[in-house]
């Protein structure tokens, strides 16, 4: 296969002191090799780059990476999918769905959410898939609908913005809390007006942790 030089490569890099400090930053829900992310990303920028370049689109990379034990694998195949996103269309949404709800935890989902949101900015036709994410009973896929804007400054659609988080109001979850709060800071960059108005009408419904977040610059 193509890729297994890339796994190769990040076995090569093995870091068994490393390794263990690096699951317990992550609650000791992964096992680690112990690589850092330069050595890491730079173990397989060279296929990434290939496979832009020829638009290869191959989800059994992705699940042989989800597959692995070790966290590094995963991070692999999130960053071979937001090299490849402008490849992805709305038919491959179940497939990163799949990857949202497979060994999910913060840090590769926050890199999934990147490549929705590239599908949902160039097909507006899935906005209503992002809509029924946001009231999921799965805690990564409301995150992912809540985030999927981030970044899209001018272009983002405050009505779906506003549905999405009045779907996950009052909620003791931190990571939607924070994820809430990411999006509204991330917002006011672009219209603190907007962000300000609707911290003060929501704001006996918005968690002391989203209105911190989100009135950051406002």
């Amino acid at each position: 296969m193509w890729y297994d030089g890339i796994f190769e490569s990040l076995l090569a890099l093995r870091d068994e002191e490393r390794a263990p400090q690096m699951s317990a930053y992550m609650r000791n829900q992964f096992p680690f090799l112990g690589i850092p992310t330069g050595p890491r990303k730079a173990a397989y920028k060279k296929f990434l780059a290939t496979a832009k370049k020829e638009k290869i689109v191959d989800f059994d990379f992705v699940d042989q990476c989800f597959k692995r034990d070790e966290r590094e694998f995963q991070y692999a195949g999130v960053d071979y999918l937001l090299a490849i996103q402008a490849c992805l269309g709305p038919e491959d949404l179940p497939k990163l769905k799949q990857y949202i709800q497979t060994k999910s935890w913060w840090d590769t989902v926050d890199g999934l959410d990147g490549v929705v949101g590239s599908i949902v900015q160039r097909y507006p036709e899935c906005k209503p898939i992002l809509l029924e994410w946001s009231e999921a009973d799965d805690i990564w896929l409301r995150r992912v609908a809540i985030d999927h804007q981030l970044g899209f400054k001018e272009k983002t659609d405050t009505a779906l913005l506003e549905e999405i988080i009045k779907n996950n109001l009052n909620q003791k979850e931190f990571f939607i809390n924070k994820a809430i709060g990411w999006c509204l800071r991330d917002f006011s960059k672009t219209n603190p007006d907007w962000v300000r108005a609707f911290l003060s009408v929501h704001k006996n419904d918005l968690s002391n942790l989203s209105i911190r977040e989100g009135s950051k610059y406002v």
